[in-house]
């Protein structure tokens, strides 16, 4: 049975660390902070912003809030932002998307600076990422697949990795995190050729299309490492929610999977929390 790699351990480990960081900072009169804008409040956005308000103050980086009605106009939420960005005590900004449709979420999106951009929510900041400039933040969801993958001891130079989903939410970011501790990389999606063999050829696979229990034992191999960063709605369990990866038809199979929940999820507000603190140190170098 395949050993399960639980982000509660890596989130825990990185916990204690940053907590050390901010006593850091603190002693020097500095405090991270990270500021949520958004307009509307969607369940799931309020229940993110409610679990990454709980975990950045437990490790004593303060949030605050910049909330605005859902039918919000475009003038009123661009001098939000902008007075957002230029805010001098906030380090980090994190906009929830997709914005309601009278926004220009594309305009809204440059309003914010690259050096707060703690969820590579900006072209500049994708641009970092994907030109291997160090100083840029990578998505969280996609940093949280190798914070997981790191601190288990995958091993990557050299292994062949296939990243399936093509996204800049996680999909291309990732692709590149794993080009930079020289993994061999494909990227699939729904026109690959042959998708299942293609993915069962892989090391490593990374699970990132949003389809229910989609990845099934056709996709994987005896000693495969499996990161299933899918949150789907159950289809056999109304209510419960699962991975990309059919993990009852694998786990037999591979060698390691990631649970959902429990998994990835587990440690993206840790990342969040992480790129908070990294601004607040560069800001203030």
């Amino acid at each position: 049975m395949a050993e399960r790699l639980k982000g509660k351990a890596v989130a825990d480990a990185m916990k204690e660390e940053l907590t050390k960081r901010v006593e850091d900072l603190k002693a020097k009169g500095l405090t991270p902070k990270l500021g949520i804008v958004r307009a509307g409040g969607r369940p799931d956005d309020l229940y993110y912003e409610k679990g990454a308000t709980k975990t950045l103050g437990a490790i004593g980086v303060e949030v605050e809030v910049f909330a605005y009605p859902e039918d919000v106009d475009q003038a009123t939420f661009e001098k939000g932002m902008t007075d957002v960005a230029n805010n001098k005590e906030i380090n980090g900004i994190l906009m929830f998307s997709p914005l309601p449709k009278q926004l220009d979420e594309a305009k809204i999106r440059s309003l914010i600076p690259v050096e707060k951009d703690v969820d590579c929510m900006t072209q500049a900041g994708a641009g970092k990422v994907f030109s291997d400039d160090v100083s840029g933040f990578p998505p969280c969801t996609p940093t949280a697949c190798m914070d997981l993958l790191k601190f288990y001891n995958v091993p990557l130079s050299g292994k062949k990795a296939v990243v399936l989903g093509r996204s800049m939410v996680v999909g291309k970011p990732v692709a590149m995190l794993l080009l930079r501790e020289n993994a061999t990389v494909t990227i699939c999606h729904s026109r690959t050729d042959n998708l299942p063999a293609v993915c069962a050829d892989a090391d490593i696979l990374i699970a990132a299309v949003g389809r229910a229990k989609m990845v099934d034992e056709k996709y994987v191999k005896p000693g495969q490492i499996v990161v299933d960063v899918g949150i789907n709605e159950d289809p056999d369990n109304p209510g419960k929610y699962c991975g990309d990866v059919n993990t009852a038809a694998v786990e037999g199979i591979v060698e390691q999977i990631s649970p959902v929940p429990g998994g990835v999820g587990s440690v993206t507000t840790i990342v969040l929390c992480k790129h908070t603190i990294m601004g607040c140190e560069a800001q203030n170098a």
